[in-house]
């Protein structure tokens, strides 16, 4: 066998290689099986919770929201109203973890590890405009609480997709939970479906309406204005 041929030979054998070894990979990425998230018990040298020492509270019971057709509204006093997917949000801002306890009302309490995007971070891609005050929470079961924009703007305020490593149950608020950090449980609105940007400073939200205080500031009694 000449030079010439032995080089036309091994050319082949080496392509025939490189496609064996492609066809392989693909063979294994396509058989690549997501495993469940394991949930973390510490974090940072901080004792965590457990998810299952949440209790379910809600308004109608817990709501199935599907991820393929839910949509994340953000409306109001906004330059640009937006509508996200659940990918979509995942995929387009920033993701960022912080351990923080939920005070509930009924005397229970749990320290969690939250993962998810800056609320901050949502309402500025749609453009505030100057007269916005509050920031008022919707949820699928018609559920809603507000804030002062100045809340949202000065602290590092999450929704939630993730706790402890584990992506939110639909009885633990799927596809997301607000993580309103030094403020009573009955403000961590669950299954949030709308963000409004609002200047309606006297707006209350579901419990608020009902007697509950505005603020919801663990510092004070959950009672009152």
């Amino acid at each position: 066998m000449n030079r010439k041929s032995t080089v036309l030979v091994l050319a082949v054998l080496l392509g025939i290689a490189v496609v064996g070894y492609i066809s392989v990979m693909q063979s294994q990425s396509n058989n690549i099986q997501q495993l469940t998230s394991v949930e973390v018990r510490n974090y940072n040298g901080t004792d965590l919770s457990s998810i299952a020492d949440l209790r379910v509270e809600a308004i109608s019971g817990t709501q199935y929201v599907d991820n393929v057709t839910y949509r994340l509204n953000i409306t109001g006093l906004v330059d640009y109203p937006e509508s996200y997917s659940y990918p979509e949000i995942l995929s387009q801002f920033q993701s960022y973890k912080q351990v923080v306890t939920l005070n509930c009302v009924e005397g229970w309490s749990a320290t969690i590890l939250w993962q998810g995007v800056l609320v901050k971070d949502l309402i500025n891609e749609a453009g505030v405009n100057s007269s916005a005050t509050t920031v008022i929470f919707r949820a699928v079961d018609s559920y809603s609480t507000s804030f002062p924009i100045d809340y949202i703007m000065n602290n590092s305020i999450i929704l939630a997709y993730k706790m402890n490593n584990v992506t939110l149950t639909p009885e633990l608020g799927f596809p997301f939970q607000l993580v309103a950090q030094s403020e009573w449980g009955y403000k961590w609105i669950k299954w949030v479906n709308q963000i409004e940007i609002s200047s309606d400073t006297n707006y209350t939200g579901y419990w608020e309406s009902r007697g509950y205080s505005n603020s919801g500031d663990l510092n004070s009694s959950f009672l009152g204005p």
